[in-house]
């Protein structure tokens, strides 16, 4: 027997159509009850209960009570970055579904990876930290750059308090829709925070897009991509 991580059972539980589906629809980082997600991925209930049996088992998903109902959601940012990853590898390399218009066109431009920002618009800011050193990038290893604490204390984000957590401040995640990096860690999840704060942009109900306003656009690009 191989030593090292069991690939092939993590494989097995996200290659199923309708768990595929069930993990993607908690992508925004929100909770859902087994009625719904088995109407995101199109099976009955009983088949959802039992595809979710499995993904708790393999630990992908975490479940919560509230009174008579269960809601599920993904296990950590560890799952969440793992489904971008393999999306980003499906939008290459595997068979093309057809595009359903401008929905599809916000969601490359703007949405919501697990708890921070993804899409075009996040791309381009990550490229603009590397090149300012606002972080520094060094092969995998993404961590703060000398001028970042000041940038980042300007715009009201105190970078000491996130780099208290257990979860690391800066990650690289690969934007599945462009295929390079965008930034997610505690900081990511603080920069969405504040964007969504300062009503900049909002989230649809029910719905990965973030929807800047025209003044929010512009202030968003005059903050971070400037």
């Amino acid at each position: 027997m191989k030593e090292g991580p069991d690939i092939a059972r993590i494989a097995s539980l996200v290659g199923d159509p309708a768990r595929a589906n069930m993990l993607t629809a908690l992508m925004d980082g929100g909770a859902l009850t087994a009625s719904e997600l088995a109407l995101e991925a199109g099976v009955s209930l009983p088949t959802a209960s039992s595809h979710l049996a499995k993904l708790m088992d393999g630990k992908l998903l975490t479940v919560a009570s509230q009174g008579r109902h269960r809601y599920y959601a993904l296990s950590g940012t560890e799952v969440a970055n793992m489904i971008e990853a393999i999306s980003g590898v499906a939008a290459h390399s595997g068979p093309k579904r057809a595009r359903p218009g401008p929905r599809d066109k916000s969601m490359r431009e703007a949405r919501v990876c697990y708890d921070h920002l993804a899409g075009d618009h996040a791309v381009a800011m990550f490229d603009r930290f590397v090149a300012e050193e606002i972080i520094v990038r060094d092969d995998e290893e993404i961590r703060l750059g000398p001028v970042g604490a000041g940038f980042f204390a300007t715009i009201g984000i105190d970078t000491s308090t996130l780099g208290n957590s257990r979860r690391p401040m800066c990650r690289a995640c690969l934007d599945w829709s462009v295929r390079r990096s965008h930034l997610a860690g505690s900081l990511g999840t603080a920069i969405l925070d504040k964007i969504l704060a300062e009503k900049w942009a909002r989230r649809p109900a029910g719905s990965r897009v973030v929807e800047f306003t025209p003044p929010g656009r512009k202030a968003f690009e005059k903050l971070f991509l400037a």
